[in-house]
C-alpha cells in the first residue's frame, strides 16, 4: 500500500540466482537426474531449541543446518537451472522457499517445469509444488520423505523481534550449500517488494551476509528458531552490502497454513496506497491527528472509494517532499489497533480474509469519522521489481 521511491525499488534484488546466467559452473549446471537408492524408512532429527540469552553460532549451524536444503528449479525443454535455498518443515517432506525461486523473471513469472530439493547430505530428489504465494513470495515444496533424513527448523515469532538481536542466515549463495552468515537484525518493519505491486509489510532488516541463492533460506534466532526467510538484498553493486531483508515469520506462517490447505492465498484489498502522516506534515495539512496512514491514491471502483474515502484534491510541497496530497483522509486506526505509519495499515489489512468488513477511524482536517469497509479480493498485478 505504500508508495515506494523508485531509486530503492531499483536497488531491492531478489537473491535467487539463475546459474545458466550467473556463470558459476556447478553440478547443477548438470542435467538433473533424481538419486536413486534403496527405499528406507524416513529418519527425523528432533532438535533442541537453545538458550536465547546465549548466541552460538557453531551450535546453531550443527543442529539446524541439516534442515536447510538447497532448491533447483529447471525452466523449458533447455533444461536451465535457478538456485535458491529452502528449510524443512516437517518429517512428512514440506519444504520452505520463496515463490522467486521457482518461478521465471517477470512479467510473465513462469513456474519451473522441474524442481528438485538437494540435501546436505548430498541426496536430490524430486518435488512437487504445493502452492505459491506471489504476494508474501512464500512457496511450499513437498518431497516424499522416504529414505531421507529430515530435520525439520522451529518456526518462531517475529512480533517481537529485536533490533540488534544476533541471527544467522543458512543457505547456498552463488551454488555454495550449507553456507552460514552471521550478523544482527538492523531493522524491523521495513516494507519491501513482493513479485506483485504490492508491498510485503514488516520485513526483516539484517546485516548477515546474503546473496543470490540465499533465497528461501532461513534467517535463525539465537534460540535456533526460524524469524523469517532471506529474500532481498538491497545493493548497488548486485552483491551483498550488509542490507539484507527477510520476510517475517508470522507472514510465512500464514502463508504456508493457507497453502497446506488449500494450495493457494486468499488477501483482503482495501485500495488505498498511503505515505507516513507525521507531526509536522500533520500540522501543515491541518490533520486532525499527528500520525496514521495518508492517502494518496485510491483505486477507481474499490472498497475504499465505495465507503469515501479520498486523497484529496490538490497538491502541496512541504520539506523535501513534492506532490503531497491535501484535503483527503489520513487512516488511525483499524478495527480498533493504531496505525502509525503506512505500514501498519498494510499488515492490518494483509493479516483479513476477502470479504471481511473492517472498521477504519479516518480524519480529514479537523473532523474524525469512523468508516466500515467490506474488503474485496486483492488483484494480482505484476510488480516491476524482481529480477
Amino acid at each position: 500500500m505504500k508508495a515506494a521511491a523508485a531509486a530503492l525499488a531499483a536497488a531491492l534484488t531478489l537473491t535467487g540466482c539463475s546459474l545458466s546466467r550467473s556463470g558459476t559452473t556447478t553440478g547443477a549446471d548438470q542435467p538433473i537426474q533424481a538419486r536413486q537408492g534403496p527405499v528406507e524408512r524416513t529418519r527425523i532429527n528432533v532438535t533442541p531449541t537453545l538458550d536465547s540469552g546465549k548466541f552460538d553460532a557453531a551450535a546453531i549451524y550443527r543442529l539446524y543446518a541439516p534442515g536447510v536444503v538447497t532448491i533447483i528449479s529447471t525452466f523449458g525443454s533447455s533444461n536451465q537451472a535457478a538456485l535458491g535455498s529452502g528449510f524443512v518443515l516437517d518429517g512428512g517432506g514440506h519444504v520452505a522457499t520463496n515463490a522467486h525461486v521457482i518461478r521465471g523473471d517477470p512479467p510473465k513469472l513462469s513456474r519451473a517445469s522441474s524442481v528438485y530439493v538437494e540435501f546436505a547430505d548430498g541426496n536430490r530428489v524430486p518435488a512437487q509444488v504445493v502452492g505459491d504465494d506471489l504476494f508474501s513470495d512464500v512457496a511450499l515444496l513437498k518431497v516424499n520423505p522416504a529414505g531421507l533424513t529430515l530435520t525439520p527448523l522451529h518456526l518462531g515469532s517475529s512480533a517481537n523481534v529485536i533490533v540488534g538481536s544476533p541471527v544467522v542466515a543458512i543457505g547456498s549463495p552463488f551454488g555454495e550449500s550449507q553456507s552460514l552468515s552471521t550478523g544482527v537484525i538492523s531493522a524491523i518493519g521495513r516494507d519491501i517488494q513482493s513479485l506483485t505491486s504490492f508491498d510485503i509489510g514488516n520485513a526483516i532488516q539484517t546485516d548477515a551476509a546474503i546473496n543470490h541463492g540465499n533465497s528461501g533460506g532461513p534467517l535463525i534466532g539465537a534460540n535456533g528458531e526460524v524469524l523469517g526467510i532471506n529474500s532481498q538484498i538491497q545493493s548497488s553493486s548486485g552483491g551483498g552490502e550488509g542490507v539484507g531483508f527477510a520476510i517475517p515469520v508470522d507472514t510465512v506462517r500464514r502463508s504456508l497454513d493457507q497453502l497446506r490447505r488449500t494450495g493457494h492465498v486468499g488477501y483482503a484489498f482495501l485500495g488505498v496506497t498511503t505515505q507516513d502522516l507525521y507531526p509536522q506534515l500533520a500540522q501543515r495539512l491541518g490533520m486532525g491527528a499527528s500520525r496514521g496512514a495518508l492517502v494518496v491514491k485510491v483505486s477507481g471502483g474499490g472498497p475504499a472509494a465505495q465507503a469515501g474515502l479520498s486523497a484529496g484534491h490538490g497538491t502541496i510541497s512541504f520539506e523535501s517532499d513534492r506532490d503531497i496530497p491535501a484535503g483527503g483522509d489520513a487512516i488511525v486506526s483499524v478495527d480498533g489497533q493504531p496505525v502509525m505509519r503506512s505500514s501498519d495499515l498494510t499488515t492490518a489489512i494483509g493479516l483479513k480474509s476477502p470479504g471481511q468488513t473492517v472498521t477504519l477511524e479516518v480524519v480529514r482536517g479537523s473532523a474524525k469519522r469512523t468508516v466500515k469497509v467490506k474488503l474485496s479480493t486483492r488483484p494480482v498485478e505484476i510488480g516491476a521489481g524482481g529480477g
